[in-house]
């Protein structure tokens, strides 16, 4: 028992001094692995978006399941606009118009070049630091914190991939998600 005690305490002591070290270095503090953990989810989000953009033919792009909602095109370029615009919040830079992609890109090659622009350029956000994160930016009209435009964001491409699910389902196909 004693033995047990003793490398309990142990272990203790040096993850805590590791930790702390991580710490002072600027990685392992609990805003980075946020970040990280945040980045991962988006990266999931955002590659199925881009491998269902990629696959999907130009005609799929026209496709809608009802007249009172946006095209596959519509809401991939929706995306687009829309991560530029959160991912602009996050790194304090000017912010676009949301539908900015929407309303100019109509091909699968514009929208796909703006959806590759819009993950490039959201990859910067996802790299800013624990101590930036915190910082406040304006999105959508409120205050937000930079990191809270990163949420936002990466829960936003969730609900516009489950669109896109559905629209590949209707259309019979399986989407990326699906397939692993």
């Amino acid at each position: 028992m004693t033995h047990v005690l003793t490398a309990a305490i142990l272990c203790t002591i040096v993850s805590t001094t590791a930790m702390a070290q991580r710490a002072k270095a600027g990685r392992g503090t609990e805003a980075s692995v946020s970040i990280a953990a945040l980045r991962t989810n988006w990266m999931q989000a955002v590659g199925n978006i881009t491998k269902a953009a990629e696959e999907l033919s130009e005609e799929d792009y026209a496709y809608r399941p009802v007249a009172t909602v946006r095209t596959f095109g519509e809401i991939v370029g929706h995306v687009a606009g829309s991560q530029n615009l959160m991912c602009a919040a996050a790194l304090g830079d000017k912010q676009p118009a949301e539908d900015a992609i929407e309303k100019v890109a109509k091909s699968k090659a514009a929208i796909l070049k703006a959806l590759h622009e819009s993950v490039e350029y959201c990859t910067k956000a996802y790299a800013i630091t624990g101590a930036t994160a915190g910082k406040s930016t304006q999105l959508f009209g409120e205050t937000s914190t930079r990191v809270g435009a990163l949420v936002l964001n990466a829960v936003h491409d969730g609900e516009h991939y489950g669109n896109i699910v559905t629209y590949m389902r209707m259309k019979g196909m399986v989407p990326p998600s699906s397939r692993r």
